[in-house]
Parts: structure tokens; sequence; C-alpha cells
């Protein structure tokens, strides 16, 4: 059975992204390079998610992991204790 996730903060997360590369969303917030994977979610049970964007753009990544829309942010952080 999967760990569960950690809130890495309860903000989310600004970064810039390039169209045509390959982004891997850490699910398990364990990544000391939030919000992208490092690999630390090894034996939690918990894989990154595959993100490539069509154009270029900044966006806001779900930090706290309990997003319903993920990579991105949805404002669930604001229903976090």
């Amino acid at each position: 059975m999967p760990s569960s996730p950690v809130a890495a903060t309860k903000e989310p997360i600004v970064i810039e992204l390039e169209a045509g590369k390959t982004y891997w969303w850490c699910r398990c917030g364990r990544s000391a390079k939030q919000p992208l994977c490092d690999g630390s979610h090894a034996g939690t049970g918990l894989e990154p998610m595959k993100f490539a964007p069509t154009t270029s753009m900044k966006a806001r990544f779900c930090g706290c992991k309990a997003t319903k829309k993920p990579p991105f942010c949805d404002g669930s952080h604001l229903d976090l204790k």
C-alpha cells in the first residue's frame, strides 16, 4: 500500500515551464527540488506525475499534494490544518 503524501508547503509553487520539455511533478512531497521530483519517493509507493506543456507558461504547481487537479494548485491547501 502506498504511503500518504506529505505537504511540502501549504502554498502553490510557481515555476516557468518550457514548451516541449518534460517535467515530473512530485506527488510524495519528499523531494528537495519541489515541486519537481528528485527520486525521494523511492519506497513510498507514490510515483511522480509526468507533465509536458505544449506552450511555455508560468504555472502554479501544488505544494500541499492535496489538489484534485494535479499537478496544478486548486486551492486545497486552504482546507488543510
